[in-house]
């Protein structure tokens, strides 16, 4: 296998690994109700370490179960909008179909990935305590950007190898044209 093959392949399969990590991610905010009703009863089940070991996690999921309860029950339209943050995520996914078929002309799509992998920290940082959000929690919203840039990250400098493979070095003659 050639070096641009290998780097090719190499570049298709993290980013099939980033564009499952989306889905997945976007898929899992439709049912949250549901969610976080499965989410209660395995953490708290018996055979379960966490609400003696720690409790404050436990007690945030109970209020964030009992908060989507509520919503669900009195203004469900108010779901809508993790409907739209599902979708975002399936849309997002669906652009870095570009970088797949032809990475070179679209590392650009790779470079926007990575400025919002690195937004998502001063995002969880402002918001989360204006919403009330623990500290905690805000680390793990943190850990996706911090996570999700790594494969990008590692995909952009193979495209940028991948790309010097495809510019001729200084002083070579120019391939003789076909005639």
């Amino acid at each position: 296998m050639s070096e641009r093959a290998a780097l090719l392949r190499g570049i298709r399969v993290w980013l099939v690994f980033f564009i499952v990590c989306l889905v997945l991610s976007g898929a899992t905010a439709f049912p949250l109700v549901t969610e976080l009703h499965w989410l209660e009863r395995l953490l708290g089940a018996a055979a379960s370490p966490v609400p003696e070991h720690l409790p404050a996690l436990m007690e945030w999921i109970e209020r964030v179960r009992e908060g989507l309860d509520a919503t669900d029950a009195a203004y469900p339209f108010m779901l809508y909008g993790t409907d739209w943050l599902a979708f975002a995520h399936l849309v997002i996914a669906v652009a870095f179909y570009g970088p797949y078929r032809d990475p070179v002309r679209n590392i650009w799509v790779i470079e926007f990935g990575m400025i919002a992998c690195a937004g998502i920290i001063p995002l969880a940082l402002i918001c989360g305590p204006i919403r009330g959000i623990p500290f905690w929690w805000s680390v793990i919203d943190m850990s996706f950007g911090v996570f999700g840039v790594i494969p990008l990250y590692v995909v952009r400098r193979r495209i940028k190898r991948l790309e010097a493979l495809a510019v001729p070095e200084r002083g070579s003659a120019p391939a003789p044209a076909a005639a």
